[in-house]
């Protein structure tokens, strides 16, 4: 370590630091190649043979072409992720659907008791009525 400069490390460490973020900018470029559904079979091969055989220029190329769309296609991804999250959860859960039913069931049985008994107007039972089942 005596004829390794301190300052010799720090570009040797920034260098590897520059290295492996260019993999990970590689990797998003790739499967943000593979994501894109509006992209070709021909178009795909074409970005991917050009990532691949010339990396620097094929991912700045990409990026310059096709940057601005990467964002939306990760939020749009992001957001059906999280409705399909959010439908398994109230499937999952099934208190909404499967109770729903048996509950309108006694409430208009319960309207129509206090109709029958005089409690309610024939108006107030349509009303209550329209309220429970819109």
């Amino acid at each position: 370590m005596d004829n390794y400069p301190a300052l010799n490390l720090f570009w040797t460490m920034l260098w590897l630091f520059l290295w492996i973020l260019w993999f990970f900018l590689l990797f998003k470029v790739i499967t943000d190649i593979f994501r894109s559904h509006d992209l070709s079979g021909w178009g795909k091969a074409g970005w991917t043979t050009l990532v691949i055989l010339l990396p620097y220029i094929g991912v700045l190329a990409y990026l310059i072409a096709r940057g601005n769309s990467m964002g939306s296609r990760d939020r749009a991804l992001a957001a059906q992720a999280e409705g399909e999250f959010q439908n398994y959860i109230r499937k999952a859960a099934g208190t909404e659907q499967q109770n729903a039913g048996p509950r309108h069931v006694d409430e208009l049985a319960r309207l129509a008791d206090l109709k029958n008994s005089g409690a309610i107007s024939e108006d107030e039972f349509r009303a209550a009525k329209a309220k429970l089942l819109a």
